[in-house]
């Protein structure tokens, strides 16, 4: 019986963080068109979110356009298809790879890093006193985070993917003699809208989400300073889940484009 009663209890818990985090999205809508504008905010955390994490990102780009290329190479080679080798990079990384892995990476580092920034802020009450001098929280900490990291992460995603096409044109380069001009213009000859516009989409909704989660549970943090860490790890485990939720839906509904 204890099993069951705290199942019934995990269940509950799990749909009433639910709601909460649909109200708190249906108040970010609310806010973020309504003036004053915080606009150097919004500049600052762009750039703490963005340009910190080019490198990052092109470090993992560059390594999963070696890998892919080096693992499938000896497959196409022996259906003697190493010539779509572009073709096939290409798409998987425009298409999937790129969006999903970038996203996660970012999930990891920038979720975790609003979780814990706002974490400490409402457990030292600098939010509370933002409240009381009469300046808005949610508008000057969530509605800059959120739509920053909407901003960012579809120019994170395009920097990551032209990396990671490099690192698979290197390959090519060095084991099949292809130059670096004919890999890409085949590369893009095989890419249309199909597949640029989805992705895209789609990365601006990873954005989305990574902001959301990260300010949802460093803005309700508790439990003094382990609820830091808690939201932390809480907001990178929650926004790694919803990226594979969103990206289940997002291809779902391009096939069905696709169909048409």
């Amino acid at each position: 019986m204890p099993l069951v009663y705290e199942m019934t209890y995990k269940i509950k818990q799990f749909f009433i963080e639910v709601g909460e985090l649909s109200h708190f999205a249906g108040r970010f809508f609310k806010e973020v068109l309504k003036p004053p504008y915080e606009f150097k905010e919004l500049l600052r955390q762009c750039y703490q979110i963005g340009v910190r994490s080019l490198l990052l990102v092109a470090i993992t780009g560059f390594i999963i356009g070696l890998v892919l290329t080096l693992q499938s190479r000896p497959t196409l080679l022996q259906f003697g298809a190493v010539s779509w080798m572009p073709n096939m990079v290409g798409i998987s990384i425009v298409r999937e790879i790129g969006p999903v892995i970038t996203a996660l990476i970012c999930a990891g580092r920038i979720a975790s890093g609003i979780g814990a920034e706002l974490g400490s802020m409402r457990v030292t009450e600098q939010i509370d006193a933002m409240e009381v001098s009469g300046t808005n929280p949610f508008k000057y900490l969530v509605v800059t985070r959120i739509v920053a990291t909407t901003l960012m992460l579809p120019l994170l995603v395009i920097f990551g993917d032209l990396i990671a096409l490099y690192g698979s044109a290197l390959v090519e380069n060095l084991k099949g003699d292809v130059s670096f001009l004919l890999y890409f213009n085949t590369v893009f000859d095989a890419l249309t809208f199909g597949d640029l516009i989805p992705a895209t989409i789609k990365s601006f909704l990873f954005g989305f989400v990574i902001g959301l989660v990260g300010c949802f549970k460093g803005y309700f943090s508790s439990k003094g300073t382990a609820g830091v860490g808690i939201a932390a790890n809480t907001a990178v485990v929650m926004a790694s889940l919803l990226l594979f939720i969103v990206d289940f839906i997002a291809v779902f509904v391009t096939d069905i484009f696709y169909e048409l």
